[in-house]
């Protein structure tokens, strides 16, 4: 059983910068993706990497100011977020699944597995 720990989350001025860490249990070679749910809100896809980091991918409204990353060495997964904005706050969950493409990594019915996710919120 993989177990993702998510890392990194605070608060910051509008503007400031965050990154966020997933830690796996252990070596999973398997497609990593950044969820996060808003307060009264779905959970929305914000950005994936393929298993060996080659392809990344991006929701619109993130596109430019995050920036996804892994290193398989150390079992772990980041997103840099810059250029933060109010409507950035958000829980930020980690996941993992063994599909294959854009198509799957953006639902959340087709992760494997799930981090308990890490607060960020973003003030004025």
């Amino acid at each position: 059983q993989v177990q993702l720990v998510e890392s990194g989350g605070g608060l910051v001025q509008a503007g400031g910068s965050l990154r966020l860490s997933c830690a796996a249990s252990g070596h999973i070679w398997y497609a990593m993706v950044w969820f996060r749910q808003g307060p009264g809100k779905e959970r929305d896809f914000v950005a994936a990497i393929s298993s060996s980091g080659g392809y990344t991918y991006y929701a619109d409204s993130v596109k430019g100011r995050f920036t996804i990353s892994r290193d398989n060495a150390k079992n772990t997964m980041y997103l840099q977020m810059n250029s933060l904005k109010p409507e950035d706050t958000a829980v930020y969950y980690c996941a993992a699944t063994s599909a294959v493409g854009i198509y799957y990594y953006t639902r959340v019915g087709d992760m494997d597995y799930w981090g308990k996710g890490t607060l960020v919120t973003v003030s004025e």
